[in-house]
């Protein structure tokens, strides 16, 4: 990996530290250098950008097992992680060829793993598999000339825990055509044909993706620098607003799903007009979701009037491939 650096988090593993490293990385780093990052994370659930959390998950199973919940910055679905999932990430310049490319930035984890004699292959929108096992599921962001996009990797997860912390909705195991969750997992090892741990696993694939070079180059954050990251955690990821937030009130309640992800609307509706509306889902946008809230705030809930207003308004950045119809029959 050319021009790549591979960022030194200390052996963090707590998420809220993790992410906010992920984040401070890609918004401060000198971005004509390309960086990987490997983290393991403590017991935890990872709620996507535009989730409603409570929805998401067991919140009694959380509670009484001490996982901790903290909402990343990327879009997609909720996941859970503990110290048997590598999570790597990729963090890059953006350009809109990379962005939903999975297959540009998975190819050489898939490449690693195949090298070990496990058959995986990337497969719908954003998951890696071996045969018809989920091994890896991903996610990216992009904030003007910057993006990653993640993963984890299962290793030694207790998929069980996978099961009981995340309410799965029907619908999502409807449309992949599966009876579960717990079915549908697996950990690598299973398909492995010698002993490996989760740590052996990590320093396998950092050489095999600096094949090539004597020594794999690392970036140290500076005190400094930690101490701005530390900073960001307790301001954002540490903050209940940020993890949970407040459902808004709601009189209309809407949810589909599409072939991008699925987009669940809740708008309330107060003399005729939308006084406050709020996306969730596992869709995966290229701008803030916020934009089109502000937009449609204070419009009439009339079809027409809403389809006049988004006139001109490129819908697919927000959530993916959509039209302007199919976007209506969601609102009303």
């Amino acid at each position: 990996m050319n021009n790549t650096l591979f960022i030194d988090n200390r052996g963090n593993t707590d998420p809220r530290i993790n992410l906010a490293l992920e984040e401070y990385a890609l918004r401060n780093l000198d971005i004509s250098q390309d960086y990987i990052l490997f983290y393991i994370n403590r017991p935890s659930v990872i709620i996507g950008r535009h989730q409603n959390t409570m929805e998401e998950i067991n919140y009694e199973f959380i509670r009484e097992n001490g996982v901790i919940v903290v909402r990343r910055i990327s879009g997609g679905g909720a996941v859970y992680h503990d110290l048997g999932n590598l999570n790597f990430s990729f963090i890059t310049s953006y350009d809109r060829s990379k962005f939903n490319n999975y297959e540009k930035f998975n190819r050489p984890i898939i490449e690693a793993l195949k090298s070990l004699g496990v058959r995986a292959e990337l497969t719908g929108r954003n998951d890696i598999v071996v045969g018809e096992r989920k091994i890896s599921g991903n996610a990216q962001f992009t904030s003007k000339n910057r993006m990653f996009s993640h993963g984890t990797l299962l290793f030694d997860s207790d998929l069980d825990k996978v099961v009981q912390a995340l309410k799965v909705k029907a619908g999502k195991i409807e449309s992949k055509g599966i009876k579960s969750v717990r079915s549908r997992v697996a950990n690598i090892p299973e398909f492995l044909n010698h002993g490996m741990d989760i740590n052996r696993f990590k320093e396998y694939l950092l050489k095999y993706l600096f094949t090539g070079s004597e020594e794999t180059p690392v970036y140290q954050f500076s005190e400094s620098e930690w101490k701005k990251i530390n900073q960001l955690a307790k301001e954002k990821y540490f903050q209940w607003d940020w993890n949970f937030g407040e459902s808004p009130q709601f009189n209309v309640k809407n949810t589909h799903r599409f072939s991008f992800g699925e987009i669940d609307v809740r708008i309330l509706v107060e003399k005729g007009h939308i006084s406050n509306i709020k996306f969730y889902g596992d869709f995966f946008a290229r701008a803030e979701i916020d934009e089109l809230q502000k937009l449609l705030i204070s419009q009439p809930y009339d079809r027409d009037r809403i389809a006049e207003s988004l006139q001109g308004v490129d819908l697919a950045v927000y959530f993916g491939d959509i039209q302007l119809k199919e976007f209506l029959d969601l609102l009303f």
